[in-house]
């Protein structure tokens, strides 16, 4: 890996620090209903964001897998409990310095105590699927050996619930909680982490069995690349680009290792990679610009997708990592062919789109969300969904990430009004529904969050769920879009 290269990377993990650009004229309307949205949540200009669209004005596919989403570290709590492991999480949540105000997810949203609570919650919204996360190391606590009987007890007894209340299970079985055993010998840099998730993912598929009907792999391995070893503000916490691409190799052997324990098996459901996919746009009309994009493009997006829905590693990545990358290096006779054993579904999560210069660099075009690196623009919704249908065919796929953090309070009368949030949330859905008219094969939509929760490096300080969390309590009282979402799903539709 070159130095330019290397300095490169490191510069894409500070987005937090890129320059401020121009609005186009054509994006003033937007930009300014994200302002609101950025300046508070509050009802956007225009008035009542439920006005937006006639009511009953866009209609969803018949059984359409309207849900919401979650992950085990950030909601389960319960943390030393019936023979939960230490995660890579525990230990750096734990480590001063690292989450604002030295939070952790030791108790989060209780929800291992309150689960047959929360799946109330789930069926009182209308909510047709649940896309929730099973922590590694509550069922194995060293990342080996047979599983925690406690630990899956605890899971079917969630899938048994869901079930009874009509909805269906969508199970994550990595959402970046690693044991801390599996780190403590090398993690994802050490190619054998890849096997021992192949195993534990062969135990939770003979664990719940058919009970299951969709599994979803790894969860965003870009995120653990760029977050957790270049940038360094996510667990492990390291900041070494030659070890980055190396773990992007080896999430994405995992990967296509869980397909073919799930094959194994005989089992009927169906199974795929959950990526954060985000539009990459020239920053202007000049030819160095669209050039810098399409490699962005490739370490943001390709560099997943061509992997497993092609079978490659996109060349102009490759180059760009040298031959003698740990990356490069690490690729093994096979590795590619394991990789992108075929798939059923593709999950996709879209949070925000990037603009990129001549020189490389990224600069904001729209307004942000409570979260920095968070842009608001619905319209790159439509662009991403419609982008992986035209490049890689008609995957069915799902949504299973997307919403918007609120500086949420619980108002004199008990409620939450996160007007903000209903307009972000509706714009993205009727992105996503031209997605469809368009072609795409879109089967569900998972709003994140079900639940305020731990958000990481950031603490209990941004609020992204539909349901407020009164932590000193754990009290749950449903915010204005949680009775909005509901009213769109009994509708099936705007």
């Amino acid at each position: 890996m070159s130095i330019l290269t290397r300095r490169r990377l490191l510069r894409r993990a500070a987005l937090s620090a890129t320059a401020t650009a121009g609005f186009s004229p054509a994006g003033a309307a937007v930009a300014a209903a994200a302002a609101a949205v950025t300046a508070g949540c509050d009802t956007p200009p225009g008035g009542d964001p439920a006005a937006t669209l006639g009511a009953g004005s866009l209609r969803f596919p018949r059984d359409f897998g309207w849900g919401a989403a979650t992950s085990a570290y950030q909601i389960e709590g319960a943390a030393k409990e019936d023979g939960r492991g230490e995660s890579i999480w525990d230990t750096f949540s734990r480590t001063p310095g690292r989450t604002r105000n030295g939070d952790t997810g030791d108790v989060a949203a209780d929800h291992y105590h309150r689960w047959a609570e929360d799946l109330d919650l789930m069926r009182d919204l209308g909510l047709r699927s649940y896309r929730f996360s099973v922590s590694w190391p509550r069922i194995q606590a060293d990342g080996t050996g047979g599983p925690n009987q406690r630990g899956l007890d605890f899971y079917r007894r969630l899938v048994d619930g869901l079930h009874e209340r009509g909805i269906a299970p969508m199970v994550t079985l990595f959402h970046w909680d690693l044991p801390q055993s599996l780190q403590d010998a090398g993690g994802w840099e050490n190619r054998d982490t890849a096997y021992r998730f192949a195993d534990y993912a062969d135990a939770m598929f003979r664990g719940l069995g058919d009970q299951v009907p969709v599994w979803l792999t790894v969860n965003e391995p870009k995120t653990v690349v760029q977050n957790g070893y270049l940038g360094g503000h996510h667990a492990p916490g390291r900041r070494d680009p030659a070890a980055a691409y190396l773990v992007a190799h080896h999430l994405q052997l995992a990967h296509g290792l869980a397909v073919r324990a799930l094959r194994a098996t005989g089992s009927t459901a169906r199974i795929g990679p959950a990526f954060n996919l985000h539009p990459c746009y020239p920053a202007d009309d000049t030819p160095a610009a669209a050039a810098a994009t399409r490699l962005y493009d490739g370490y943001e997006n390709r560099l997943y997708l061509d992997s497993v829905l092609t079978g490659a590693y996109p060349a102009d990545v490759l180059a760009d990592l040298g031959e003698d990358s740990r990356m490069a290096r690490g690729i093994t006779d096979g590795d590619l062919e394991i990789i992108s054993s075929p798939v059923d579904l593709l999950a996709v999560q879209y949070y925000t789109p990037i603009y990129v210069t001549a020189d490389g660099r990224t600069v904001r075009r729209w307004a942000t969300s409570e979260a920095h690196w968070q842009q608001i623009y619905p319209e790159g919704m439509y662009d991403i969904l419609t982008r992986v249908t035209r490049d890689y065919g008609p995957v069915p796929i799902t949504v299973t990430e997307n919403g918007l953090p609120c500086p949420d309070v619980l108002g004199a009368d008990g409620t939450v009004d996160d007007a903000g949030r209903i307009a972000f949330l509706r714009d993205h859905f009727a992105a996503a529904h031209r997605a469809i008219v368009d072609g795409v094969p879109l089967e569900s939509y998972h709003v994140w969050s079900l639940l305020d929760n731990f958000e990481w490096a950031e603490g209990y300080d941004q609020r992204w769920g539909l349901v407020y969390v009164d932590y000193p309590t754990q009290r749950r009282i449903p915010k204005h879009s949680a009775h909005w979402y509901r009213q769109v799903i009994s509708d099936n539709g705007l």
